[in-house]
Parts: C-alpha cells; sequence; structure tokens
C-alpha cells in the first residue's frame, strides 16, 4: 500500500484535531485560563456589541523579548503563521513559512497592512514591542463584498518561571462582530478552524523560540 504523502497526512491531522475540538466544545478556550479568558485585552474596545470571541494561550520557555520576534514577523508575505502551510496554501495562501528570525520585518506601525492571503489583508490598530500586536479587519483589504469586522491580539506577558527560568505567556485573543444569526454562525465557523492553526502555531513557536 502506498504511503499517504504529506497532503493527506496534513489534512487529515487537521481534521482530527477538528473533531477533538469541536466535540469537547475547546476551540473557544484552547490552553486559556478563565481569568485569561474574562480579562481584558488590547483591541477589545474596537468591536462593540454582541461578538464571538475565542481565547488560546500557552507558555514558552522563553523570555517575551525573544519570543516579540517571531510575533513581528507574523503574515503570509512574511513568516507566515508557522502553522499547517500545506492547508494554507491548498486555499492559495502561498505561504512561505520561516523557521528563524528576520530582522527585515521587525518593524511593525499602526497602519501597516497584516496579510492572511494574497487578497485578503487586515490591518495593524495596535503595537506595543514586547507586548502586544493587535490586527483589524477595519479600514483592511478584503475580496469582493466581504463583510466581516474581526479582531485578533497576540498578548505576551512574563510570568515566573520554573526554577527562575524566563518563561512568556502567549495569549491569542480572536473577536468577531455578531449581531446578525448569521455573523454568529460565520464566527463560530471560524473560530473552529483557526482553532486547529492556532494550536499549531503556538506548538512549533514552544518548538522554535527556545530552540532559536
Amino acid at each position: 500500500m502506498k504511503a499517504p504523502g504529506p497532503w493527506m497526512m496534513a489534512a487529515t491531522t487537521a481534521i482530527a484535531a477538528v473533531g477533538v475540538f469541536v466535540v469537547r466544545g475547546r476551540h473557544r478556550r484552547l490552553g486559556a485560563s478563565l481569568k485569561e479568558v474574562t480579562d481584558r485585552r488590547p483591541g477589545d474596545e474596537l468591536l462593540v456589541g454582541p461578538v464571538v470571541q475565542a481565547d488560546r494561550a500557552c507558555t514558552i520557555d522563553a523570555a517575551p523579548e525573544a519570543v516579540w520576534p517571531w510575533i513581528a514577523q507574523l503574515g503570509q508575505d512574511k513568516a507566515g503563521f508557522y502553522s499547517f502551510e500545506l492547508l494554507e496554501n491548498l486555499v492559495g495562501c502561498r505561504i512561505t513559512g520561516s523557521e528563524r528570525v528576520h530582522p527585515e520585518w521587525q518593524k511593525l506601525h499602526v497602519g501597516d497592512p497584516f496579510r492572511l492571503h494574497p487578497r485578503v489583508a487586515l490591518r495593524v490598530a495596535s503595537v506595543e514591542p514586547g507586548r502586544h500586536l493587535v490586527v483589524t479587519s477595519q479600514g483592511g483589504d478584503a475580496p469582493g463584498n466581504a463583510d466581516f469586522d474581526m479582531t485578533w491580539a497576540f498578548c505576551l506577558s512574563s510570568p515566573e518561571g520554573l526554577g527562575g527560568r524566563p518563561t512568556t505567556r502567549l495569549h491569542l485573543r480572536e473577536r468577531y462582530a455578531a449581531h446578525r444569526r448569521a455573523d454568529r454562525f460565520g464566527g463560530g465557523f471560524m473560530s473552529v478552524v483557526s482553532a486547529v492553526m492556532t494550536w499549531r502555531m503556538m506548538a512549533r513557536l514552544r518548538t522554535l523560540v527556545p530552540r532559536a
């Protein structure tokens, strides 16, 4: 029997992960504590009214200043998203991911594009190096008549590490406007897909950052 190729292996892994997250209801709170879910985060003020919110978090064995360069270079046209690149490229993202820090991708400014796809870009809404990056669909670029509002926040904090070792708590928060039933359904669907991709992102960062 022919061994499964990388596309099939990636798809099988992602589908299995989706099933686990949905069945257990964990796709909106992956690794995040109750306090992290309820605390306010930068970017929360950008969406008012009903929202679909998802919080994912992990601990990385490195100081925030070592983690930040990897967050600063996120983007389709930069280092990618440290996730399932085979699946991302299957839908036309054209991502060539990186496993090292690129100095030329470290400068971020409010208003800069944050590209998800060659034809889809969010916008940097707030950036504080070493602390947080917030991107939003407001003022972004989407094809056709796409109509949605969302924010995506990457927040770094420095809890006390085990044995005095520096650690970083990386907290990712996604919020989708949900004024209509269709918005709630769309936001819920997106949160399931993003849970799998974010799980992979966090797992890779936990390996890449300390190794670097």
